[in-house]
């Protein structure tokens, strides 16, 4: 505790002095349970399902660097993941039809240029040609979209063309001042997510990392009628309100929705880069190899092949 007086003090300086504050009185407290995992589910083995595997676009802009992972993550689930860079897209070599699915990755596109996802998402917006096809793909009710981080800040820019997110919020820099990195403890809501069905209720750590993750929505009401999925909670289970449980300020903890028909789920943290358990620090041994996150990407292969 004494080193860690001048990591404090520079702390106040630097960052949002408040969460300093509130990180600080948080050290050394032994009474805090710590990031305990709650699973009520079991993931299967949908990577060995036999058949013709499901194509999922895996996109990404200049500066996305999240693609390999979210690749594994639906090839583990039985799909063919598919490299798609919007120059791809730009010129015709892939169009969005020839899709199930559709995710889009994290990473610092146009390096926050506008605003983080703001100027992917006009690159969009702003081409008939582009924004055509992606509502296209958003209105057939008979594929899917996961946005992860920047995937999910360009989808929420995105709202106009996307059916039933009218309640969905923009994001804005971290009540910190600070890139947040770290793991978080995440509960998952009850909602129309089809990634997240029969997941509600799990309590579990996931990778926090991104600058503008705060969500901002357009008035108190807009919190209360939008589908979240996920939220930062606190040790004891509570919607997190305080530095650093919450690591972006966001109202009751929100950090993952979906739209009114589930289809399409937005979220700030990175549930794709936790696939293992070896992938944490440390993982209860009843876990096996996999961790609880890859039943989200099992739940994608089932829902197309309903």
């Amino acid at each position: 505790l004494r080193w860690h007086a001048t990591s404090y003090a520079i702390a106040r300086l630097r960052d949002n002095p408040a969460c300093a504050d509130e990180e600080n009185e948080t050290i050394g407290d032994w009474s805090r349970p710590g990031l305990e995992p709650k699973v009520s589910f079991r993931s299967g083995a949908s990577a060995s399902r036999g058949g013709a595997r499901p194509r999922v676009a895996i996109l990404r802009e200049q500066g996305v660097n999240g693609q390999r992972e979210m690749a594994m993550a639906f090839h583990r689930a039985g799909f063919t993941a598919v490299d798609v860079h919007m120059s791809d897209l730009e010129a015709g070599r892939h169009r969005l039809d020839a899709f199930q699915g559709l995710a889009v990755c994290g990473g610092f596109s146009f390096g926050d240029v506008l605003g983080a996802g703001r100027g992917w998402a006009r690159s969009i917006l702003f081409n008939s040609f582009l924004a055509d096809q992606f509502q296209a793909f958003f209105e057939d009710r008979k594929r899917f979209a996961l946005g992860v981080c920047n995937g999910c800040q360009v989808l929420s820019a995105m709202a106009s063309i996307i059916p039933g997110s009218a309640h969905w919020p923009s994001f804005s820099a971290n009540r910190s001042r600070q890139f947040e990195a770290r793991l978080s403890l995440v509960e998952i809501v009850d909602s129309p997510s089809i990634l997240l069905a029969g997941m509600a209720g799990a309590r579990l750590p996931v990778a926090t990392a991104h600058g503008e993750g705060r969500a901002q929505f357009a008035d108190p009401a807009a919190i209360e009628q939008a589908p979240v999925t996920l939220r930062y909670i606190d040790p004891w289970g509570a919607a997190a309100a305080r530095y650093p449980d919450n690591p972006n300020g966001s109202p009751q903890g929100i950090t993952g929705l979906c739209n009114a028909d589930g289809r399409i789920t937005i979220m700030m943290p990175h549930p794709e880069r936790l696939l293992r358990a070896i992938n944490y620090s440390w993982a209860p041994a009843e876990w096996g190899d996999r961790s609880p996150w890859m039943r989200m990407f099992e739940n994608a292969r089932a829902w197309v092949e309903q």
